[in-house]
């Protein structure tokens, strides 16, 4: 498991997105699955690389909220959609990819996918053993 969490986390340093977006998307995957450990870890990020309290604190608020670019937008906007089902149907339809690929080329695109798959890695991890936030990788889990 750590091999390929490791690969993922490698794959997000290539520099095709900003690391704030990166942060801002996996804050906003945290929220929205509950998981206290991400929401702690990505604010925590999100502070150690200089964002404000008040981007920080809007991205539960995201649409409503005049802190984020479009690109910014876009991504939240992404991983809403995979991370929230839909009972009518398709969670990423072509009119949102399309307005996603209007912001990011294609390297960007998959780094943005590597993003939320980062997360959807990790996700089972996070909601059954319950990892300590604050804690170092390896001694952060309370099972």
């Amino acid at each position: 498991m750590a091999e390929v969490g490791a690969g993922l986390h490698k794959a997000l340093q290539n520099g095709a997105i900003p690391q704030a977006t990166i942060h801002l998307l996996q804050l906003r995957a945290g929220q929205l699955l509950g998981s206290t450990y991400f929401t702690v870890r990505e604010t925590g990020n999100l502070r150690g690389i200089g964002e404000s309290e008040e981007r920080i604190t809007a991205v539960a608020t995201w649409r409503d909220a005049t802190f984020f670019t479009d690109p910014e937008r876009v991504a939240l906007e992404l991983v809403e959609a995979v991370l929230t089902p839909n009972p009518s149907g398709e969670r990423v339809p072509d009119e949102l990819y399309a307005r996603a690929s209007a912001h990011y080329d294609d390297r960007a695109m998959w780094s943005l996918i590597m993003a939320i798959a980062h997360i959807g890695f990790f996700t089972p991890a996070a909601l059954i053993a319950k990892p300590i936030p604050g804690m170092p990788p390896g001694q952060n889990y309370s099972a």
